[in-house]
């Protein structure tokens, strides 16, 4: 219902009428947008306040890109716009990280930016903040529109709605300026402009060719792989993938943000032997993965000397033949692509061939043994794998917890020692492999599941984001951040060799991350060994209050980058010396 800001007093022509600030709520609402995230300032503050009063839950960060985050990872779980608010100028800034950060991660989101007069920002006058924020926004994001009257306010935020969410979905910029909002107007004209967006995201159907293509590839196929990307996971058509990946008999590889869609321990998943199947696969089906970075572009010594055909089941036609040649593309949305695949199988799929199954097997099963001991670790201070293996048997007993990981030796341990087992319970870094996500998806996605979070960051990871502990305290949210506390970037043991100053990877030895979180009336717990960890962090599920571990990890421990330390340009003259 329309929200009614003030009457007209002019005698004989007495009339209901709205504003600026109650249109966007109201086109929010009409669209089922019923969470935002951001900070408050001019010339947003009011626009809070009225959505909090009409029912929208407003969640105030203490800082724009963890909110943005928060929105990002929103969109990812729920499959609508996640809508992020803020300031203009340094508020915009901040909130735009998080803004490119969703568009490259194709997660849908809204960035809805305050801003100066147009008058003035023209002109370059000089007004409060003064920006040309549309401007800056267009090369980051999916699509960018700006709102300067009232009555297109319903049209403003249902085209940014539909360019969110449709096809590839991605970040939205809406600019919205501080006169905006005090515009009046009829208040029925004012509810007949508004719009509810109607099959935002419309199903995209492949071409009965290109699936006959991709399965008679696949059929060909001595050594087939499917790897499932975090398109897979948005998707949200967990049983069709499961069918199919069951049907056609193939090993499966799932990235980060995938894993549970079918669960790590199933007998199909060659997580624990990567290095082999990528190397040795003839056959390669990418499902809502792109062959970027995180799978070395589709080439070179990961993929090994194995001439290899590729199939990509995308819903970017431009997505293909990005890196190398695909040849059977099948362009749709996932669960369109998947259900017709599933079809066009029949009920005679062969089984794929068990000298492969079983060389895939032996190979996941002799490095899930090799690991097995080094997770058992109960040595004080704790290493990875000690403290990872007390974290991997805690989700196994709890499949619902949400799982946030961010970090460099942290984050990609993680990744191969924590088992998932149920979809969309893994959150991460992403594409860019960005640090500071971690309080802002822990917040987004107890606000958004309802379930407990699990939220383990990097030491330095953690600094990106830290504060927001205390918007975990005041929304009282169940979520336990678990801190691997190894003094530093990488290692504490770095030394300057060149002054008193500590070195650039080295943090304040001994520090305690707890204090911060019973600073601000939450459970902080100091934990130095395996099992004390394993207690603490039941103990926070347990509860549900929101709890900070301080995990003292060896300063020693770790490795440069993680396991990407071949990003890291080496010095031609420092090693000569």
């Amino acid at each position: 219902m329309l929200n009614t800001a003030v009457k007209s007093e002019a005698p004989g022509t007495e009339q209901e009428l709205t504003d600026g600030f109650h249109l966007v709520i109201d086109a929010l609402k009409l669209n089922g947008i019923n969470t935002i995230y951001g900070v408050p300032g001019i010339p947003i503050t009011d626009l809070g306040r009225m959505a909090q009063a009409a029912g929208i839950r407003v969640l105030s960060f203490r800082h724009e890109q963890n909110a943005g985050y928060a929105a990002s990872i929103a969109g990812f779980l729920t499959k609508k716009p996640g809508v992020c608010l803020t300031v203009s100028a340094p508020g915009f800034l901040n909130g735009l990280t998080a803004l490119a950060h969703a568009t490259t991660n194709c997660f849908p989101m809204i960035l809805i930016s305050g801003s100066s007069e147009r008058e003035i920002v023209d002109l370059q006058q000089g007004d409060y903040e003064e920006m040309d924020q549309l401007a800056i926004a267009k090369p980051l994001c999916k699509a960018a529109f700006r709102v300067l009257h009232a009555q297109d306010i319903g049209i403003g935020l249902a085209r940014a709605i539909r360019a969110a969410v449709s096809g590839r979905p991605g970040g939205v910029y809406l600019d919205l300026p501080a006169k905006l909002f005090g515009q009046v107007m009829n208040a029925d004209a004012g509810q007949k402009s508004l719009v509810k967006v109607i099959d935002a995201a419309p199903e995209q159907i492949p071409s009965p060719s290109a699936v006959k293509r991709a399965l008679e590839v696949l059929k060909g196929a001595k050594r087939p792989l499917v790897i499932l990307g975090k398109g897979a996971a948005y998707a949200q058509a967990d049983e069709a993938i499961k069918t199919f990946i069951e049907k056609a008999g193939v090993p499966f590889l799932p990235m980060s943000m995938a894993k549970g869609l079918l669960p790590d321990l199933h007998p199909q998943c060659a997580g624990a032997a990567r290095s082999t199947v990528l190397k040795d696969a003839d056959v390669v089906m990418l499902i809502g993965a792109r062959l970027n970075w995180l799978l070395s572009h589709g080439k070179g010594k990961t993929w090994g000397d194995a001439p290899k055909k590729f199939i990509q089941v995308d819903i970017e036609p431009k997505e293909m033949d990005s890196n190398v040649e695909i040849v059977a593309p099948v362009v749709g949305d996932i669960g369109s692509c998947v259900t017709a695949l599933l079809d066009g199988m029949g009920a005679n799929w062969p089984a794929a061939p068990s000298d492969w199954l079983a060389t895939v097997a032996k190979k996941r099963d002799d490095n899930v043994a090799k690991m097995a001991p080094k997770l058992m670790s109960n040595a004080s201070p704790m290493d990875y794998h000690g403290a990872l293996g007390a974290l991997r048997a805690i989700i196994a007993e709890r499949p619902e917890t949400i799982f946030v990981n961010e970090g460099a030796n942290t984050l990609d341990l993680a990744r191969g020692v924590v088992d998932m087992h149920k979809p969309r319970k893994r959150l991460d870094v992403g594409t860019w492999g960005v640090m500071g996500i971690g309080m802002g998806y822990s917040i987004a996605a107890a606000i958004e599941t309802g379930h407990p979070v699990l939220a383990v960051e990097g030491d330095s990871a953690f600094g990106f984001s830290g504060m927001e502990v205390e918007t975990i305290c005041r929304y009282k949210l169940p979520i336990c951040v678990v801190i691997f506390n190894n003094d530093g970037i990488y290692r504490g043991t770095d030394v300057n060799s060149a002054g008193d100053d500590p070195a650039t990877t080295v943090f304040v030895k001994g520090s305690r991350y707890d204090k911060m979180m019973e600073a601000f009336g939450g459970v902080g717990v100091n934990a130095t060994s395996p099992d004390e960890l394993k207690r603490a962090v039941n103990a926070a599920l347990d509860s549900g209050k929101p709890t900070l571990i301080n995990a003292v990890i060896d300063p020693a421990a770790g490795s440069e980058s993680g396991r990407i330390g071949n990003l890291n340009p080496q010095s031609v003259l420092q090693k000569k010396k």
